[in-house]
């Protein structure tokens, strides 16, 4: 039987004005926007809606917004379409909007929480001493030892696996510059240096990961009613004790996203679902697996096309 799996996209995929065609025209993601507003004490939804893009790239706003915006989708799709995923994922931040779906934390408990990781991260590491880059068409062999070599006492690894030839990597500003010439002189010469606002996903985040597990520790995990694939092991979970240590784990760790749908191809999926703003992943997933079966949905256009599909 084909399985499908509910995808949620992570930082990045934030835009101006996302979410707010759905909350004027279903009740059902109004009252999403509101329960955010409430928790935060503050207009959230008027972030998303009208807010602009500098002020959305905070990220200590974008990650509640991307987190409000795909769990309003989520409700829509649901109360629509009654479709329901087998197994659920989502990219670092996305992992909070799998972990709502999958019913193991309250969305206020959850945007409490992105909005709390979201400062920890940012604070982790002072602006301008750290970044990410993208290397293209490197395996991750090579880049492990372009890394090593690069590091020179600093940090710098791998921090997302996204997609076959597509791995980002993290870590102080010079040693991301050194690794990215060393990979140039071996031939490697497509890199590109990303416009984010800290190192995520590597050893410099400690300070945040370690603010992040005070935070949880006053949150309560439900039971899991559909397994969520964990970004720091790429493996299926069910059990509600491991939440916690693996959002912690994530922080630091690389995100498996190519391993995470290649697991999930394994266990029988053929039709990956990307529920918020933007299309990143279902781009990734289309590279991993071929075969997949795509469709994104974060608008009510998106709604009615899938609605008249199924």
């Amino acid at each position: 039987m084909p399985k499908t799996a509910f995808i949620f996209p992570g930082q990045g995929s934030q835009y101006p004005g996302m979410g707010k065609d759905l909350a004027d025209t279903y009740t059902v993601a109004r009252q999403l926007f509101e329960e955010a507003d409430d928790a935060l004490g503050f207009k959230l939804s008027e972030l998303c809606f009208s807010g602009n893009d500098v002020d959305l790239k905070l990220t200590a706003n974008t990650q509640p917004a991307i987190l409000t915006a795909s769990i309003a989708v989520l409700k829509v799709v649901e109360q629509e379409t009654g479709l329901q995923a087998d197994f659920v994922a989502g990219h670092s931040l996305g992992e909070y909007s799998a972990l709502v779906c999958s019913g193991a934390l309250s969305f206020a408990d959850a945007v409490r929480t992105v909005r709390a990781r979201g400062t920890f991260m940012q604070e982790a590491v002072p602006v301008g001493v750290g970044t990410m880059a993208a290397m293209l068409g490197i395996e991750c062999g090579i880049l492990d030892e372009i890394c090593r070599e690069a590091a020179e006492s600093e940090i710098v690894s791998p921090a997302n696996f996204n997609s076959p030839g597509q791995i980002v990597i993290a870590g102080s500003v010079a040693a991301v510059a050194r690794a990215i010439e060393i990979a140039k002189s071996r031939g490697f010469r497509k890199s590109m240096l990303l416009p984010v606002s800290a190192p995520f996903h590597c050893a410099l985040m400690k300070p945040a990961a370690d603010r992040l597990e005070t935070v949880l520790e006053t949150i309560v995990v439900h039971d899991l009613n559909v397994p969520v694939i964990s970004n720091a092991d790429a493996a299926p979970n069910s059990d509600k004790a491991r939440v916690k240590p693996l959002l912690v784990t994530q922080v630091c760790s690389p995100v498996l996203w190519e391993q995470s749908v290649n697991i999930m191809g394994a266990l029988g999926v053929t039709r990956f679902i990307e529920l918020g703003p933007g299309k990143v992943l279902s781009g990734l997933v289309k590279r991993i697996n071929k075969e997949a079966v795509l469709a994104n949905i974060e608008d009510v256009a998106g709604i009615k096309a899938f609605g008249e599909k199924e």
